[in-house]
């Protein structure tokens, strides 16, 4: 297997008229899907030549569906660019891009011209009504025989530290080789119903499509506004028969906060699966009393390695002072910690933390356009002197515990150094997260100040909190600033807002 649209190709076989996706406003089944994603292609082979990026400034959505499998069929590249981004991070990724086609919906056409983008534009609505242009099998043919599997797929865009976003690639076989090993290990089936939360220009959006693709199963997309309103989410989890959950942390923790599921249990979820950040013990654990039976799953992984590199199925219950697991690597990809000499760190060094590298087919190509970039980070295996083997280094730190599995120690520039003190956030926020009135907490350093802050959601008791963070961590490591907020922020994305929550801080404490 060579290019994912096999995977939508067998699956149209197959099932021909299985309702393949739906949104809040249509659907369509795997015939359709593969029908207008092959006139799509035709009609973009006629405009541009292969492996060139195609823009999509839309919301997730059927079209955009279709829109992805019609790229790929003209031999292209989708990426996704959000039309609720600011102007200058559109602008951004343009030039960055460089591409010379965005497909949009017509309403949308006065935003993209005011980023100052004035290549040709594709209306969406008008793709599959345009006379000029039928599906032509022979075109497609002649595309897929001069693909290889190492061509990309998408490109996904993520935060720089320069500010200039940086466009991960992904390449065919990366996908099939995470896919493949993904539905496998979880056991998705052409039965499972698949609720999308994340965007689509988020890689755990990645796992709901080709994972339905494959295996011939279902795709119910949630549009973003539902989140605000918890009880539009289950009913549309609960009407639409959804088995299983592939969804950011903070999007179960936000269902939990405003008691989405004191309104309804859908009654068909018996996979959820979390990644994004740490998942807080105490939200997971009420998400566990309404689905004893559920198979629960901590997912681990960069954008750079496809997906998700290590995995850990839930065998047993966790108290709120309790860790979980990252777990194990996925078969075919190798998963290591180095020291800061680039001494590798053996699972027998328990409680040692190190930088955690990875290998194997599912590393990305690289930072689109950003040579520099995917040298610091894409890097020659300092363990292999016999032959150039590449590691993504993703800048998280890990340890093998007693258990022989890794745990998450924090991000290396998430380190902080206080009164003499080397200290992890991570391990703050989970510590706070434990405490009784505490449901959800966000840690940053205020250098300047050489204070810890802690913006959390919970009971106003800060003498409370407090109290119970001594009894569970050194003085040292109490946060000494402490905001007690409605909700956390969250990006698009649905983590948890750092940078918004440090400038409210700063602003406030700067009057």
């Amino acid at each position: 297997m060579n290019n994912v649209l096999e995977y939508l190709e067998a699956s149209a076989a197959a099932f021909p008229s299985k309702m393949a996706a739906k949104d809040d406003k249509i659907s369509c089944t795997y015939g359709e899907l593969i029908s207008d994603a092959k006139t799509i292609g035709t009609m973009l082979a006629a405009k541009t030549e292969i492996r060139k990026p195609i823009a999509v400034f839309m919301d997730k959505g059927v079209i955009t569906l279709k829109t992805y499998m019609g790229i790929l069929y003209a031999g292209c590249f989708y990426v996704l660019i959000d039309p609720s981004f600011p102007g200058d991070r559109i602008r951004q990724i343009l030039d960055v891009l460089k591409t010379d086609i965005v497909i949009t919906e017509k309403a949308q056409e006065e935003n993209l011209r005011n980023t100052g983008y004035d290549k040709e534009i594709i209306y969406s609505d008008e793709m599959l009504n345009n006379e000029e242009f039928k599906e032509s099998e022979e075109v497609l043919r002649d595309i897929r025989c001069r693909l290889t599997d190492t061509d990309p797929v998408y490109c996904n865009f993520t935060s720089g530290s320069t500010g200039v976003p940086k466009g991960v690639l992904i390449c065919h076989r990366s996908v099939i080789d995470f896919i493949d090993q993904f539905t496998k290990t979880f056991g998705i089936t052409c039965d499972d119903v698949i609720g999308n939360q994340a965007p689509f220009d988020f890689d755990v959006s990645v796992k709901d499509i080709y994972s339905t693709l494959k295996m011939g199963a279902t795709l119910i997309m949630i549009p973003r506004a539902f989140f605000m309103f918890p009880n539009a989410v289950v009913d549309m989890l609960d009407d639409n028969k959804v088995t299983t959950l592939i969804w950011a942390v903070s999007a179960l923790c936000l269902l939990n906060r405003l008691h989405g599921l004191k309104h309804k249990v859908p009654s068909h979820i018996n996979k959820i699966m979390f990644s994004g950040e740490m998942m807080p013990i105490k939200q997971l654990n009420i998400w566990r009393t309404y689905y004893p039976d559920a198979m629960f799953v901590n997912l681990y992984g960069p954008t750079e390695i496809t997906c998700n590199c290590t995995y850990y199925i839930l065998d047993r219950e966790f108290s709120e002072d309790d860790r979980l697991p990252m777990g194990q690597a996925f078969a075919n990809e190798r998963v290591f910690l180095l020291n800061d000499n680039d001494t590798e760190i053996k699972a027998d060094k328990s409680q040692t933390a190190g930088e955690l590298c990875v290998a194997g087919t599912a590393l990305a190509l690289g930072y689109y356009n950003n040579p520099a970039a995917t040298e610091k980070a894409f890097t020659k295996n300092p363990l292999q002197s016999m032959w150039p083997e590449t590691i993504y280094r993703t800048g998280d730190l890990a340890y093998y515990g007693d258990d022989g599995m890794l745990y998450f120690a924090g991000r290396k520039d998430f380190q902080i150094k206080h009164m003499g003190h080397r200290i992890e956030l991570e391990e703050i926020e989970s510590v706070l997260g434990s405490v009784s009135i505490v449901e959800h907490a966000c840690c940053f350093f205020d250098e300047k100040r050489s204070k810890i802050v802690a913006f959390y959601v919970g009971g106003e008791d800060k003498k409370q909190i407090l109290d119970e963070m001594k009894q569970k961590v050194p003085e040292y490591m109490v946060p000494n600033i402490l905001r007690c907020v409605e909700t956390l922020p969250l990006t698009k994305n649905g983590k948890t807002d750092r940078k918004l929550l440090r400038e409210q801080y700063e602003n406030k404490t700067n009057r």
